[in-house]
């Protein structure tokens, strides 16, 4: 077992979610609806889905489902970009469609150039840059 193929995230409103995912970020789906049961994209690498919260914590366990707290789950999902111009245009985006902003992106002390945002669910994404990373045929980051 040594990868992962889909990333799930419960969200509370699936048509908002929907619209910042497809409609504001891009992310590709085949999906048309506006509000759907459930939604998958098409992004390279490890996929992405969009499933309703409640129904997600019921499928975990419907006797005791987990609860949904508010605060930081330590979990934030990351893109990698190709060149600090990339990461900055994405935090364009990201304020043009309503997402939060976290942090803006800056240098950091692991030498690259980050920042964070969320997402309609409170969902923490870091997009990041280094000169040293390097992609390969798919635009996944190579880690050596």
């Amino acid at each position: 077992m040594d990868r992962i193929n889909l990333i799930c995230l419960g969200v509370r409103d699936m048509k908002k979610s929907l619209a910042f995912y497809r409609d504001g970020l891009g992310f590709a789906t085949s999906c048309r609806e506006d509000n759907p049961g459930i939604v998958f994209f098409q992004n390279k690498g490890t996929r992405l889905e969009l499933y309703p919260l409640e129904e997600l914590v019921q499928d975990i366990n419907r006797i005791a489902p987990p609860s949904v707290g508010s605060g930081f789950s330590g979990i934030t999902l990351a893109y990698n970009a190709k060149s600090k111009e990339e990461v900055d245009t994405v935090f364009r985006k990201i304020e043009s469609i309503g997402g939060t902003i976290a942090k803006l992106p800056e240098t950091v002390s692991w030498g690259g150039y980050s920042g964070y945002f969320q997402d309609p669910d409170g969902y923490y994404w870091e997009v990041a840059y280094a000169d040293s990373w390097k992609f390969d045929e798919n635009d996944m980051l190579i880690i050596e």
